[in-house]
């Protein structure tokens, strides 16, 4: 039998080991104005030719005088940018380290004292970074996601996403645990953590501390299956232990460690940067997902059973996938109070004030009507099944367990709120199941 490493050497051009895939919840497949480089709405995490992992190696006490300390105008992880727990600038002595080409972590303690802790390479391990910065160490160009699939940057006046938010180290052997730590190494391979930013010593004596507006993790109970529940939200600081949250994202006090949880991502794990949320999965739960033909085949079947709108008796279906932001004539719209679904008509307003509220012709019942339209992100769903069920209000369809686990979610929003919101959109939901069963009327012929 040969070992991994002799079965790649022998085998050069067989498929790239994949570790898992990053999908950002909020888009339906692609970003607005389509996937570009590193910057999309899903990303793959392979094998590297070359390991780029990096561990802890030394750890150097610096002492500098006040004077040669610039005021901060820096984000955490970067030394561009702006943020309130920013970093000063570096000292020689940090400087000399970084010229070593050494990646490390500096925890600026006081103005005159800094924790500098050297990291090595660790041929056993590949690290991919995300965050908010274009800058080549990133891998994965993340920004804010807008709600309702209004994904116009021109609205974010400022981010909350750090530029070097965070990074996830994957083991290069079997079974290829993945784990994640906040902050990212920026182009001095650095990470550098101001004054303000919260920071400690742990009793082995390993410095540690949490960015500004911190990196959450939930690992959903049961994995990522028609049978999950939702977990419990943690913060993880730079070294990858796990705490309790902060009263608010960005507060100075850390919470309370949890000792028996862990960094390693789980298939289901949710990952938020303060401005947009991550779902990792692993290879192996990828290859239990529906894909996009899967989708595809279930919207061509509902089409092919020729549903009809019960008032006007003219036959719906769901536009193809690549024209899913489009509302086209045979276009499905649904009352969400009722799930009752129809053509498009103009009649039933309640009152000048709610446009969107209409009375269902089928059976009165007033609320929300909206066109519906496929989710297409196969990411997102937790099962197989048919696309039966609408997300409130925005109108979104999946399978029952996928629109049910998600209703369940409550996502980060701003600084300390929650809530349950649509994947494929990030629309909070409303109501009180917050997604619809669907009722379709057949043909009468």
């Amino acid at each position: 039998m040969f070992s991994p490493s002799q079965e790649e050497h022998c085998a050069p051009n067989k498929e790239p080991i994949k570790y898992g895939e990053l999908v950002v919840l909020g888009y339906n497949g692609c970003l607005p104005n389509g996937d570009r480089g590193r910057r999309k709405s899903r990303f793959a995490l392979y094998k590297r030719p070359k390991s780029n992992g990096v561990r802890a190696s030394s750890v150097h006490v610096i002492s500098t005088p006040q004077a040669s300390k610039d005021p901060c105008t820096q984000e955490e992880g970067s030394r561009a940018g702006s943020c309130q727990a920013c970093a000063i600038s570096p000292s020689p002595e940090e400087e000399a380290i970084s010229t070593r080409g050494q990646h490390s972590i500096s925890y600026t303690l006081s103005r005159n004292q800094t924790v500098v802790v050297e990291y090595t390479h660790d041929k056993d391990t590949d690290m991919f970074q995300i965050g908010r910065s274009t800058e080549s160490p990133i891998d994965f160009v993340v920004t804010d996601t807008i709600s309702g699939n209004q994904n116009d940057e021109s609205q974010i006046t400022q981010s909350t996403i750090s530029r070097f938010a965070c990074r996830i180290v994957c083991d290069r052997n079997p079974p290829y645990t993945a784990r994640i730590f906040a902050a990212g190494f920026d182009s001095s391979k650095n990470i550098f953590l101001g004054e303000k930013a919260a920071k400690w010593k742990n009793p082995d004596g390993h410095m540690d501390g949490l960015t500004t507006n911190g990196v959450l993790v939930m690992h959903p109970k049961g994995g990522f299956t028609e049978e999950s529940k939702p977990g419990v939200w943690r913060e993880i600081s730079v070294c990858g232990d796990v705490y309790t949250l902060r009263e608010t994202r960005s507060a100075q006090q850390r919470g309370k460690l949890v000792e028996n949880e862990t960094n390693v991502l789980q298939d289901g794990s949710l990952i938020d940067l303060c401005g947009a949320t991550l779902l990792w999965r692993t290879a192996d739960g990828l290859f239990h997902t529906p894909t996009q033909k899967h989708i595809e085949a279930l919207r061509q079947e509902i089409n092919a059973a020729r549903p009809q709108c019960p008032v006007g008796l003219n036959t719906l279906a769901f536009p193809s996938i690549n024209r899913k932001d489009v509302v086209e004539e045979k276009q499905p719209w649904a009352y969400l109070t009722c799930g009752h679904v129809h053509g498009y008509h103009n009649w039933g307003h309640r009152s000048d004030t709610e446009a969107n509220e209409r009375e269902c012709p089928m059976c009165r019942t007033v609320g929300p009507y909206v066109p519906l339209w496929l989710g297409c992100e196969a990411g997102f769903y937790v099962d197989a099944g048919p696309p039966t069920h609408a997300f409130s209000p925005c109108g979104h369809v999946c399978s029952e367990k996928s629109a049910k686990y998600w209703s369940q979610i409550p996502l980060p929003h701003g600084t300390h709120a929650f809530h349950a919101a649509c994947p494929f959109c990030a629309t909070q939901l409303t109501g009180e199941e917050s997604c619809v069963k669907l009722i379709f009327q057949g043909p009468i012929d």
